[in-house]
């Protein structure tokens, strides 16, 4: 069953995603960048708000800072996260990143076995100069993490489909089938985005721009929003499953 994921930047915005409907929570900060990282503080008061009700998982940056040392991310983690995630924008000038990300992961579960590590891979990937959506995927199956996040880098208007189209999003959602990894879709996208692509039935859908204020990933959480999003991403898997 297709999942609805929503990025919230605080515990008021993380009741009202609940409240929405929403399966999963991510916690980041926007204003930060596509994977900007959340205060620890504020990490800890949405698991917190959260109180086991769904997973949370966050956003730790990117893998290699702005000074570009290499960003181990561990003062944001926080017991009760379910998942945390890293991006890889300048990485490919990086040979040595699958070193470093494996590095890095292995420090987090260190401190948290039930966390598991997310690697994203970014549909603009050359603009971000990061490695592509497939050397991503092959470093998560040798790594044997459970988890692919598709999104993308610069948040300028554009989303997912402006960068990847279909059927290149297909072959990557049949590899993460075979692979037995879970798939995530990112990259700015509203509902006509995600109904074009529920045929891939991936297993989230990533949102937050689409159900804040005036569709402005800045601005809060709009709990209506995720619930009309919420119930058409519901009905459209229920009509697909009665379809098949």
């Amino acid at each position: 069953m297709t999942q609805l994921l929503v990025s919230v930047r605080s515990s008021l915005e993380a009741r009202a995603a609940l409240a929405g409907g929403a399966s999963l929570l991510d916690v980041k900060e926007p204003r930060r960048g596509s994977l900007g990282p959340a205060d620890p503080a504020t990490i800890r008061d949405v698991v917190r708000a959260v109180s086991g009700s769904c997973p949370v998982s966050a956003a730790l940056g990117e893998l290699l800072d702005s000074k570009g040392q290499y960003h181990l991310g561990t003062q944001y983690f926080l017991d009760g996260l379910a998942y945390a995630k890293w991006g890889l924008a300048g990485c490919a000038d990086q040979g040595d990143w699958p070193c470093l990300l494996a590095r890095v992961a292995r420090q987090i579960r260190t401190l948290n076995p039930g966390c598991q590590p997310v690697a994203v891979a970014y549909a603009d990937w050359r603009r971000a100069r990061s490695p592509c959506p497939e050397a991503v995927l092959h470093f998560i199956h040798k790594q044997q993490w459970t988890a692919l996040l598709v999104d993308t880098w610069q948040k300028d208007g554009t989303n997912l489909l402006d960068w990847l189209p279909p059927e290149e999003l297909l072959g990557l959602r049949e590899h993460c089938r075979e692979m037995g990894i879970g798939l995530a879709l990112a990259g700015s996208l509203g509902w006509a985005e995600i109904a074009a692509l529920l045929p891939l039935k991936p297993e989230w859908f990533a949102v937050r721009g689409a159900v804040c204020r005036n569709r402005r990933r800045e601005a809060e959480i709009n709990a209506r929003a995720v619930r009309r999003l919420a119930d058409l991403l519901r009905a459209a898997v229920k009509a697909a499953s009665a379809g098949n």
